[in-house]
């Protein structure tokens, strides 16, 4: 363990500190949002008709990028493998505090 045996030390080391910190406290912000919503209660889930147009590996999950029928795209993470250019029903989830995502459905 490091002593700080001077006043320039101290100020030395201070911008790092400060940083790691600062970073600390932002990630520890970012989990603290993620529990809140996966907490929070499902308003509602709707199906919704969609198109994979594209799949990439990520470690043990694979995250799609799907074509909805109305035109927009999305992406959902998943572990089991879908063809691309099948034709999938999705699910549109809304939580209680506005959280909207999308999930295949079970």
């Amino acid at each position: 363990m490091t002593v700080f045996s001077t006043w320039d030390d101290l100020k030395r080391n201070a911008p790092g500190v400060i940083f790691f910190s600062g970073a600390f406290a932002i990630m520890f912000m970012l989990a603290a949002n993620q529990w809140a919503n996966d907490a929070t209660p499902i308003r509602s889930v709707d199906a919704v008709d969609a198109t994979i147009k594209s799949a990439q590996w990520k470690q043990h999950n694979i995250v799609y990028v799907l074509a909805l029928d109305d035109g927009s795209a999305v992406l959902i993470e998943d572990e089991r493998p879908h063809l691309i250019g099948s034709h999938v029903s999705v699910e549109h989830v809304t939580r209680e505090n506005g959280l909207v995502f999308y999930r295949f459905a079970q």
